[in-house]
């Protein structure tokens, strides 16, 4: 059984903990607040400018002119993870990492074998996960969410599109956390370049957008579909975000909690030892006194 100072330094111990714990969750939960914001009003913009892309790729690939829709052999693979710089978020980053593990083993064992897979950690966990493992590595976007802004995240978006123009890489795939609530996050593979066409049946049920191209189709597509790309990837990092603080706040609320009932079942034990003292003293003193009385 252990001392009774042992039993107070674990109260202190615990309590101090608890404290910590509970003021990540309050400040998980102020930046929750307004990365949630920033998702909610991105996700309609977001959705509305894909579907634009989907129907202009369409378009254009009918006269072959969208490199990013190209269909290749896929030889050479890019993977862009999205994790975070900090940990104390319960699984958030595990999954990303073993979501990329999977998709490697299942779709891409071919070309794993081969060394032709690559992988861009947003996020410093992620990073140096797999730089750990010896994976190949594109960029260092490490710092991204220590000012997370639409030019911090566009150059990864930038460096993707540039490996995929150049025929560096014939496919690549984000790996992310989409945000639902604080309590869920759930994991998205999604397949980034080349741009995917809408299923000849979705499009038939689909009523046709009839599109006036001011000044020129090409003109337009141009500047249009790079940024559409581009604010793919920063939706993916600010579900990424959200996603983070919500695992956090549930986590550190979690550790809370159990911090409590240790604290419980350390005060009981430290009352039963303490008991257990003094009555192993009154014994000693009461033994005592019948021996000296016996003496006399």
């Amino acid at each position: 059984m252990a001392s009774l100072k042992e039993v107070r330094n674990r109260i202190v111990s615990v309590g101090s903990t608890q404290q910590i714990t509970k003021a990540m969750k309050m400040v998980a939960a102020a930046k929750l607040r307004r990365s949630q914001d920033n998702i909610m009003r991105m996700r309609p913009y977001a959705q509305r400018l894909n579907n634009i892309l989907t129907n202009l790729s369409n378009v254009q690939n009918e006269d072959g002119g969208n490199v990013y829709a190209q269909k290749r052999d896929v030889q050479r693979v890019l993977i862009i993870a999205v994790t975070s710089d900090r940990g104390l978020c319960g699984a958030f980053n595990s999954n990303v990492m073993k979501a990329v593990n999977v998709l490697i083993n299942e779709r891409y064992a071919t070309q794993a074998a081969a060394g032709n897979i690559e992988i861009m950690a947003i996020g410093k966990k992620g990073h140096e996960y797999f730089t750990k493992r010896n994976m190949p590595t594109v960029g260092d976007y490490t710092t991204v969410f220590g000012n997370l802004s639409f030019e911090t995240v566009r150059a990864a978006a930038e460096q993707a599109m540039e490996g995929f123009r150049t025929g560096r890489f014939d496919q690549i795939d984000l790996v992310y956390n989409e945000f639902r609530n604080v309590a869920t996050q759930i994991i998205r593979t999604e397949q980034f370049l080349p741009i995917q066409e809408k299923p000849q049946e979705q499009v038939a049920n689909q009523t046709e957008s009839d599109y006036i191209f001011e000044p020129s189709q090409e003109e337009i597509v141009e500047q249009l579909i790079p940024k559409s790309l581009k604010i793919q990837v920063y939706k993916a990092v600010l579900e990424s975000n959200a996603s983070e603080h919500g695992a956090r706040m549930t986590a550190m609320d979690k550790a809370t909690e159990n911090a409590g009932e240790l604290l419980k079942q350390l005060k009981l034990t430290y009352n039963r030892t303490r008991q257990a003292a003094i009555t192993t003293e009154i014994l000693e003193i009461v033994g005592g006194a019948e021996a000296l009385a016996a003496s006399r």
